[in-house]
Formats: C-alpha cells, sequence, structure tokens
C-alpha cells in the first residue's frame, strides 16, 4: 500500500473535544470505524483460526474513510523491515489525521507473548518457562523491555499475557500458559502487566475466560467447569491483573461454558469483569470470535445479531476486522434490532482508551524512527537470564554436570534446529513458515552449536536420529553407533511448535496422548540401549509422560522452548556454568489416561482404595533439582483470625559447595471444610539465592484472600478451623509441616483486600 495523502496544518487546531462531545458529534459509521480493526493480512498468510473464511471486501483506504479504530498486526503479519513499516505507519497515522472529519489516528496493535512478535526483534522464553522460573520481578522487567520495543515502533496495545490456568496438558496452548496453579499465573502474569504498561503499552488480558478448561485438551472444545472451579481457579488471575495489576484491557475467550459462548456472555464481560472488579478499560474480540456466535456456536442467525449479542455481553471492539461490527451491525441498528445505546457505549470506551494512550489530538508531526534495536544487548541479557531461571533439572544420578567431556554423541531432531528454541506466537514459527524462503531474522545458536562453544575442546558428534512427529525410523541405527562411541550421549527430542495441525505444540495442535510425538522414544530407548550414559534434554511446549526416561536416563533436562538465549542456557545447565534453579510449574503427568489432572484436585481427585487406577504424576508440580543441596528447617507458623495474616516463618541453609537458586513454596490444607477443598495449595513462593554455607530466613505473610475459597452460597470466605501448612521443594514435600487453628467468624474477603502473599528476607 503506497498511498499518501497531505495532512493539512493542525498547528493552530483549538483542542480535541472531549469523549462525550466526539461521540455525540458523531455518525453510526464514524462510531462503528471506532470499534473495529482492519488486517491487512493478504493471501496464504493463514495465522488465526478460520481467517480464509473471512474475506475483506475493501482496501484499507477505503474502510478507513470514516475513520479507524485498531490497526492489526502492522508489524506481525509478514516479514517486513521495521524502519520501512514505521515510515508507512507514520504516514497512515497523518492521513487519518489529515483526511477524515475527526482526524483520530488508530491504535496499532501485535502479538507480544515472547516478545514483539515481528521480524528481528527478540525472542524471549515461552510463558510456561516463565512458570518454571518461579520469578515475577524477571518477567516484569523482560515485559517492559518488549513494551520500549513496542512504543519505539508505534504500537500502543499488546495481545498478552495468557492467564489461562493450564487444565489438561493435552491442550496445544500449554505452551503459552504458565502454569497449573492459579496463583502462580496470576503473580506472573500480573507482573508481566505492569511491565509492559509501565513503558506506556496497554496489555491484554488472554482468554477471558475458561479456554484452557476444554473438553479433552481440545482447541475450541466445550468447557464443563462449575461455579467454583470458574471463581477459585480460573478467575483468580485475570481478578488480580484487573484488580491489583490495573490492565487496560481484556479480550474474550473463544470457549462456551456450560452452552453460553463467553464472547456474548453479559455476566462474565459485565457482570464480574466491570461490575464486581471495576474494570473500565476496553474487551476486545479474539480474532474473529464475534462471527464465531453465527459460523461456530450457532446462537446467532446472522452476523448482525452476532454483533448485537456481542455489543451487549461487553465486547467493545471486534478484532482483527469489522465483518459484523460494520455493514451487518449498521443494518441492525437502524432496523431498531440493536439499540445504538450499545455502538455509542462501545464506542466511548474505544475512544477514551485512545485518549489514555494519547491519541486523541496526536498529528505525528514527528518523524518515525530511523534506527531500531529490537534485539539489543538488554534484550540478550535478559532473555538469557530467563532461559537460565527456567530450564528444570529433573533428574540426575552424578552424571551431570560434565564439566570438560572427551567425546559426546549429540543426536536428536531437536539438537540442531533453530525453530525448535520457539513457540507458536514467536515470528519465527508463526509467521516465517508462511515465507519458506525468508531469513528467520534473529541470530540464535542450536543447542549443537551451544554445545560446541560451550565444551571446545571436546570431540562431538552428530546425528539426527528422527523427526519430531514421522515414523521414520532410518536415523536411529546410526544415532545409536554414534553413542557407543561416545563417553556420554546427549538426547534432544521434543516438540515442534507452530499453528492448526502443522506442529506438535501451539495453537490448534492438541494431542491425544502424552507420549513424546513420533518415534522419539524409539529413539532415546535405542540410545540408552547402548549402555553409553544418556542425558535427555527436552525442548517441548507441553510437559510429557516420560517417567520410563525417569529411571533409564543419566539425568533428564526439561526446557520449555527458551528462546534465543535458551540453548546457551541448556549448555551451561549441562556443563555446570549455570546451576539449575528451574521448577516445574505442571505436574509432569504418568499417562494421558489420568488426564485432566492438577495437583489442586480434592481426596476424591486422587489415589483412593476405590479405584485400581492411578492419577499421581511421574514428578510433582513444583519439583527441581540443583548442583548444590539445601536444607529447610526453623518453621513456625503463626495464626489468629480468619481476618489475619497467616504468618509463616522459615530458614533455608545452602549445606552444599556451590552458589545456587531454590524456589521455596509453602502450601496449606483446610482439615475440614463446608466445600470439599484441595489437597494442597500453594499461598506463598519465593526465589531465593544462597551462598555455600549460607543461611537465610524467609518470612512470608499470607493474606486471608490466599486463603480463601467459594462457600456453599457463592461468597469468597476464610472459614475458621484447622490449617496444615507445610514447606517445601514441591508439593509432594512435607517433611516441614504444622497444623495452626484459624479463630474467630467466618471472613468474608472483599475485592480489595490484599491478593499477594509478600515475603521478607533476613
Amino acid at each position: 500500500m503506497t498511498e499518501t495523502r497531505t495532512a493539512p496544518d493542525r498547528a493552530t487546531a483549538p483542542p480535541p473535544p472531549s469523549v462525550p462531545e466526539l461521540v455525540a458529534s458523531m455518525t453510526l459509521e464514524e462510531k462503528l470505524a471506532q470499534i473495529v480493526g482492519f488486517w491487512d493480512k493478504g493471501d496464504g498468510d493463514a495465522v488465526a483460526p478460520l481467517q480464509g473464511a473471512f474475506v475483506e471486501p475493501q482496501g484499507l483506504y477505503d474502510v478507513a474513510a470514516h475513520g479507524l479504530g485498531h490497526l492489526t498486526r502492522v508489524y506481525g503479519t509478514r516479514p517486513v523491515d521495521p524502519v520501512e513499516r514505521a515510515r508507512w505507519l507514520w504516514d497512515f497515522q497523518r492521513w487519518l489525521v489529515g483526511s477524515t472529519r475527526h482526524g483520530i489516528p488508530a491504535l496499532v496493535h501485535e502479538e507480544c507473548l515472547t516478545g514483539l512478535s515481528a521480524w528481528k526483534a527478540a525472542t524471549y522464553p515461552t510463558p510456561l518457562a516463565w512458570g518454571a522460573s518461579w520469578d515475577p520481578d524477571l518477567v516484569r522487567d523482560v515485559a517492559a523491555l518488549i513494551g520500549r520495543s513496542m512504543r519505539q515502533l508505534g504500537v500502543h496495545q499488546g495481545l498478552a499475557p495468557v492467564l489461562d490456568v493450564v487444565r489438561d496438558p493435552r491442550w496445544g496452548r500449554v505452551e503459552e500458559a504458565i502454569s497449573e496453579d492459579p496463583y502462580l499465573v496470576a503473580t506472573l502474569g500480573t507482573g508481566y502487566v505492569e511491565g509492559l504498561q509501565s513503558e506506556g503499552v496497554h496489555a491484554t488480558l488472554k482468554h477471558f475466560v475458561g479456554y484452557s478448561a476444554s473438553q479433552a485438551g481440545r482447541n475450541f472444545a466445550p468447557v464443563h467447569a462449575g461455579p467454583r472451579e470458574l471463581e477459585d481457579v480460573l478467575l483468580v488471575p485475570f481478578e488480580m491483573a484487573v484488580v491489583e495489576g490495573g490492565v487496560r484491557s481484556v479480550m474474550h475467550s473463544y470457549a462456551e461454558i456450560d452452552g453460553v459462548p463467553v464472547a456474548g456472555d453479559p455476566t462474565l464481560l459485565t457482570g464480574v469483569l466491570r461490575d464486581r472488579w471495576g474494570f473500565d478499560g476496553t474487551v476486545v474480540a479474539d480474532y474473529f470470535g464475534v462471527a464465531f456466535l453465527q459460523l461456530l456456536h450457532g446462537v446467532a442467525a446472522d452476523l448482525g445479531e452476532a454483533a448485537g449479542q456481542a455489543l451487549l455481553a461487553g465486547v467493545d471492539i471486534e478484532l482483527p476486522t469489522g465483518d459484523a461490527y460494520l455493514r451487518p451491525l449498521a443494518e441492525a441498528v437502524r432496523s431498531g434490532a440493536v439499540d445504538e445505546a450499545l455502538v455509542d457505549r462501545a464506542c466511548t470506551r474505544a475512544l477514551e482508551q485512545k485518549a489514555e494512550l494519547g491519541l486523541l489530538g496526536a498529528t505525528f508531526e514527528d518523524e518515525p524512527p530511523t534506527e531500531v534495536e529490537l534485539d539489543g544487548p538488554e534484550h540478550r541479557a535478559a532473555a538469557a537470564r530467563l532461559a537460565e531461571e527456567s530450564v528444570v533439572l529433573l533428574a540426575n544420578d552424578g552424571t551431570l554436570p560434565l564439566a570438560a567431556p572427551g567425546r559426546v554423541a549429540v543426536v536428536g531432531p531437536n539438537a540442531d534446529r533453530l525453530a525448535a528454541l520457539f513457540g507458536c506466537y514467536s515470528f519465527v514459527n508463526h509467521v516465517i513458515p508462511q515465507h519458506p524462503h525468508t531469513e528467520p531474522g534473529i541470530e540464535a545458536p542450536t543447542l549443537r552449536e551451544a554445545l560446541l562453544a560451550e565444551w571446545p575442546q571436546t570431540h562431538l558428534t552428530y546425528e539426527w536420529g528422527c523427526d519430531v512427529d514421522s515414523e521414520d525410523v532410518s536415523g536411529l541405527e546410526a544415532a545409536a553407533a554414534a553413542a557407543r562411541e561416545a563417553e556420554v550421549a546427549v538426547v534432544v527430542v521434543g516438540d515442534s511448535s507452530g499453528l492448526f495441525g502443522r506442529a506438535t505444540s501451539g495453537e490448534g495442535c492438541d494431542r491425544d496422548d502424552l507420549e513424546l510425538p513420533g518415534v522419539q522414544r524409539r529413539l532415546v530407548e535405542a540410545v540408552v540401549a547402548t549402555g553409553t550414559p544418556v542425558v535427555l534434554v527436552l525442548l517441548t511446549g507441553r510437559p510429557y509422560a516420560i517417567d520410563w526416561a525417569l529411571s533409564s536416563c543419566a539425568a533428564v533436562v526439561q526446557a520449555f522452548f527458551p528462546g534465543e538465549e535458551g540453548a546457551g542456557a541448556i549448555a551451561g545447565v549441562l556443563s555446570g556454568r549455570v546451576n539449575p534453579s528451574g521448577h516445574l510449574p505442571v505436574s509432569l503427568p504418568r499417562s494421558a489416561g489420568s488426564q485432566p489432572y492438577t495437583y489442586l484436585h480434592p481426596l476424591l481427585g486422587g489415589d483412593t482404595d476405590v479405584t485400581n487406577l492411578s492419577s499421581r504424576p511421574a514428578l510433582p508440580f513444583g519439583h527441581g533439582l540443583s548442583y548444590t543441596t539445601f536444607e529447610l528447617g526453623d518453621l513456625d507458623v503463626r495464626a489468629g483470625s480468619t481476618a489475619e495474616d497467616l504468618e509463616v516463618r522459615v530458614r533455608i541453609a545452602n549445606t552444599g559447595d556451590r552458589a545456587g537458586d531454590d524456589v521455596v513454596q509453602v502450601y496449606a490444607r483446610d482439615l475440614v471444610a463446608s466445600v470439599t477443598r484441595p489437597v494442597a495449595q500453594l499461598i506463598g513462593y519465593a526465589r531465593v539465592s544462597v551462598e555455600p554455607g549460607q543461611a537465610r530466613t524467609l518470612t512470608f505473610r499470607v493474606p486471608p484472600a490466599r486463603l480463601s475459597f467459594t462457600g456453599r452460597d457463592l461468597r469468597r470466605v476464610v472459614e475458621p478451623g484447622a490449617l496444615e501448612v507445610w514447606v517445601g521443594d514441591s508439593v509432594a514435600d512435607r517433611r516441614h509441616s504444622q497444623t495452626v487453628t484459624l479463630t474467630g467468624a467466618v471472613h468474608e474477603v472483599g475485592l480489595h483486600d490484599p491478593r499477594r502473599t509478600t515475603v521478607e528476607l533476613d
């Protein structure tokens, strides 16, 4: 698109009118223009569900004749030079200012889940790796760097973070989520919101709500969640990000909960979000989500009716285009089927957001950036630190670390594959596959290359072994032969990440089992059979059922798509340069047949004498090993009334010979309650650095809200009675436990009561 037009001189123009004045002065078409996006997606750019069903009938300048609400993915739809694209964007914004009646620029949004999803931009570890780091301060810092890059390019809103709580590892979007624990999701996700918005870019919570609780772990499948699961698990992270994080935008979920699609549910989008929590930002549609009320849910007869339902529910802005909110909605308003007051409400919210971002009255008379550094030293340092903190050592018989091995065989489909480091919303895996002749635009070593750099004196041989997901076994014997000649074999397996069935992990890439894809298990077993010690490295977007490997391999290392610096982080863990400190943010499953599973289950959700099947995971939530040893002790739990903080004090000592980080985890359990309660629940955690021989004391102050639950009358309460509290290195570590009694009356938790446990470190 090359058309440009001259903007008039607005230097002496009066101040822009207020938002109510603007809305009152607009025609219906002008108001509708402010509540839709435009996506110049082109042919073949398949990066959204069913996007081929929607054909934009007009060009950008025709659609924007009355103004424009959002510009969709200016940088993130195809490989474009950032400087050239910024010049185009500034020209278009000037055209909007000078050639439309109200002169209102468009709001530009982009994906930013693992960094700004643009060519040549930094790519960070995927959110499941954030969860493995247990480090909300670092996630906040990373988000601020991402926001700085976005703002430099004229981007105003980021479509992240994902606050869906993992309920089933078979779901393809597990890699985009943070954890199976709602508190860990809430604290890390709110940290991301705070970081991104500190740079003047609005964050967008995804996907409100229930999306991850889909039937059988299938994308878009129905959700069968009761009110307590909704309140005590699925809504918890969103509430913290809204009430404490001050998030400015929320995206509705594609899900239907008990037969009601969220996109058309005023109880959730208005009743919970606005009336109860006080949210005053914008609700945006997940891509094509308004039209899906007709096309996929069957609750609307046509697009006009779908638009009316979504507006009434509280969806302010249709993304990525105006399939329902332009012509169909205009016809529905003029026929009297939809009240124009609903359009006014949405338009008001859209314009208030633009005012908040400084877009009302903006002229774009400044020049766009002529140089941009989207992947500079600050990005690289933060990406490396997050990758290093997120690598989880699952098992180790003493083989690791390998300081200076003589002969190493590196085998496996993910050992020498750049894309194996990145998630599905990275530019490398989200967009580049649609442009196979384009360079990835990012400099990052594969794990094989990183190991060559880590061990320059080592004789290293490499064999592919097999594909990520095929039945081809032709490479297994060569891999085994290489292992026989080596002192140790590093076998690198796992996922490929992508979209809509084109990979083994990612949006629309669900699994019906939890075995390693393809013949990768056969590859590992063939190498193990040689007798050479095997260090298994998993580069995945979900936890897999690999209990067989925990017992047969010398060591097992888990990395959840660790980003551009991920290969160096893993190499550092294998060599010992990095002391592993990641802890599992999800339980490691034993089988697909035990799913859905969460450690937050009630008594009857675990192993009992009334069933012959075990749901016990292979490794528990929170598990993670180190090259040093930590000892917890001197646990002291002090409880008062149901309305007072619970104080938990514990001492941690590094009893090994090297410095390390540990994640101290505090859990609690109601021994008797008015409704069934989880057998364990995370109520606090802290990542702490401890030198050899050093001891430190941590004091956790747990607010009543962390102990609350939804009672029989659906009020959020803390009940008096006995509470078991323990501190450990995973949910299963109950060596340090104490039972206390909460006194007083039933305490109802208020909206503005603190939700976050505070930690003091002596």
